[in-house]
């Protein structure tokens, strides 16, 4: 009898002293199944046919959960974008994961990020670039993001509030950039501060029609040669882009 009730106690303690991490990796370990299924069956997106395993890395790695809403915590692993405040979203873990592969990232490179949100694409960028930059124009996004970072210790991403349609002339030029709203073109500085043979990925569109994801790459003359990848919905560019 006295072994069965310490066995209960032993269970019991189990159960209580199972930590939010626990459950929550197992829940980011499946959303990141369900990102290289949806991978997979989307071969063409991808240069070498599948997504890189170190941005499938990244996803597994980064807790979403620090990044969504305190009331919508359940659905942090969910492949769906989840609404941030201020008409603003947290991607879809999919996109995310996809507008990250094309942006080719490498260990030493320099990326800059238009539009922090939440600040998981940014997060999501930090294992695998050098330095990271990103600017988002609403104020309390922006600084919260910034405590968000502070918090997961990711030293290596400086933010800022401004209008991302400028850039951030100071810090440039880029190796990679990417925009996570929807523009009705591709703003001009941002060409300026990409590297020759960068990558800047961003969705272009306005609002109420098709929008597509585009890869934009400049050669060493300066020449700028655009690729669509696919449809997608993001929310508005803002800013200098939304007069």
């Amino acid at each position: 009898m006295k072994k069965e009730v310490l066995c209960s106690f032993f269970f019991l303690y189990l159960i209580c002293n199972t930590t939010q991490a626990d459950i929550y990796e197992s829940e980011r370990q499946e959303m990141v199944r369900v990102i290289k299924r949806h991978s997979e069956g989307n071969k063409s997106f991808f240069e070498k046919g599948k997504m890189e395993p170190k941005v499938l890395e990244a996803m597994g790695k980064i807790e979403r959960h620090q990044f969504v809403p305190k009331d919508l915590k359940g659905y942090a692993y969910s492949d769906r974008p989840l609404p941030i405040g201020y008409g603003q979203t947290i991607s879809q873990p999919y996109i995310v994961a996809l507008m990250t592969d094309l942006l080719n990232i490498k260990e030493n490179d320099k990326v800059l990020e238009i539009g922090t949100g939440s600040g998981y694409q940014a997060a999501v960028l930090s294992p695998l670039a050098k330095d990271v930059y990103t600017i988002e124009i609403i104020p309390p996004l922006g600084k919260e993001a910034k405590k968000k970072f502070e918090k997961v210790s990711l030293t290596n991403i400086t933010s800022k509030v401004a209008d991302g349609y400028y850039g951030w002339k100071e810090k440039a030029p880029f190796d990679a950039i990417v925009v996570t709203a929807a523009a009705s073109h591709v703003p001009p500085p941002l060409i300026k501060q990409l590297k020759v043979g960068g990558r800047m990925v961003i969705p272009v569109g306005n609002p109420f029609s098709v929008q597509y994801l585009m890869i934009v790459e400049k050669n060493k003359k300066g020449d700028v040669k655009t690729t669509q990848v696919l449809p997608v919905r993001f929310v508005p560019f803002t800013g200098k882009m939304g007069q």
